[in-house]
């Protein structure tokens, strides 16, 4: 619930009061510079409006649900809303660049009186892999940690090939709960974004602007979700690779494809699975966060999803995918906010764009920008 960096500031802040047994009186956010980039801009949800990191960390602390995790904020009143607004100049919050390996890191620590609670989350939203009060540790994962990279030492055997294999026969039926989850927050919000002013309102534009066909329909449902998510909509999204709008961008333009091409409900979950797979193992080996827009893989995810709904090929699919990445991949991450949504509609068009291309049996050559030999030479970074 929430753009997922300041959210996962709130879980180790509600963490850091859990094992106070207090309510902090003073707060440090030792923050990793993607961190930093990703909550400044981005208003967290619950919050009345506001942004950054120490209103994540106060509003953590003093009215997050530690045990809900990455809906730590979920039940917050429009009272302790009040409470948060007139706290933020009473307690202190000092912020910190973590020098870091780890691109999503971030260690907050709480004082109350003379004890100390510090919480420790690294590389994945809520992996808390130590708790420290009073000089004791309480918690400790960092050598499990250290020689099991969780980004990388379960993807290297994998190809595109055997996801699409994967995608097109396999017995999906154990996921279908949460492809339905997808389907259905996705486009709750989605619709939200549309019905009400948020952000800089792109998808309610696309709307008013464009034609209604399904490239701009799908352009517009991911943009408005995205819309949502970023101006602090406190409705659930399913996410991909740790992100909120890579889930929406994965999921909400194949659900519109398939829904104007009358797929059925198995092609419609196979499609999703392929999308979100691509995407997932794009970023397998770019990490959950960095200053490469992850739209841009889950805008691959996307054309692929759309093209195995149009009866697509192997080829065609993976031509889908080289096309995208071969397009889109030198967009940025200038952080979490409102602009995300204009991104999304952009990496959409081009995605569109890139599997009617393939569905021409055109793609992108070898030594065209990042394009390799094959797609997968051209995702994983090592080789080719």
């Amino acid at each position: 619930m929430g753009c997922t960096e300041p959210i996962s500031i709130a879980y180790a802040s509600s963490l850091v009061t859990k094992y106070l047994a207090h309510k902090p009186e003073s707060l440090l956010a030792q923050c990793s510079a993607n961190m930093v980039k990703n909550v400044k801009s981005v208003i967290v949800p619950n919050s009345g409006g506001m942004k950054g990191i120490p209103v994540a960390c106060l509003l953590g602390a003093y009215f997050g649900c530690s045990d809900k995790k990455l809906e730590v904020l979920s039940d917050i009143t429009p009272e302790q809303i009040e409470q948060c607004q007139r706290l933020i100049p009473q307690i202190p919050c000092s912020i910190e660049l973590l020098e870091s390996h780890a691109t999503l890191h971030i260690i907050i620590t709480g004082k109350y009186k003379n004890d100390t609670v510090s919480v420790e989350i690294r590389d994945g939203h809520t992996n808390v892999v130590s708790i420290i009060r009073n000089g004791e540790q309480l918690c400790s994962q960092l050598d499990e940690i250290d020689n099991n990279p969780q980004d990388s030492h379960s993807i290297n055997g994998i190809t595109l090939q055997e996801i699409i294999h994967f995608s097109r026969y396999s017995d999906y039926t154990s996921l279908i709960d949460l492809l339905d989850q997808e389907i259905q927050y996705n486009l709750q919000i989605a619709q939200e974004g549309l019905n009400n002013p948020y952000g800089v309102n792109v998808g309610k534009t696309i709307l008013l602007t464009s034609d209604n066909s399904p490239k701009n329909r799908a352009k517009a449902y991911a943009a408005s979700g995205s819309d949502a998510r970023m101006g602090g909509c406190d409705l659930p999204v399913m996410i991909n690779s740790g992100s909120g709008n890579q889930g929406l961008t994965v999921s909400l333009p194949v659900i519109i494809y398939a829904q104007e091409l009358n797929s059925s409900q198995e092609e419609r979950y196979r499609a999703l699975l392929l999308s979100n797979l691509i995407a997932l193992y794009e970023k397998s080996y770019i990490g959950k966060l960095s200053a490469y827009c992850g739209v841009v893989c889950a805008a691959s995810g996307s054309a692929a999803g759309i093209t195995l709904l149009r009866k697509g090929t192997d080829e065609q699919i993976e031509y889908s995918v080289i096309n995208t990445l071969g397009t889109l991949s030198g967009m940025i991450c200038d952080g979490a906010k409102a602009s995300c949504a204009a991104k999304i509609a952009t990496c959409v068009e081009t995605a569109v764009m890139c599997h009617e291309i393939a569905m021409k049996n055109d793609v992108l050559q070898p030594g065209d920008g990042i394009v390799k030999s094959s797609v997968d030479h051209t995702i994983k970074p090592s080789e080719g």
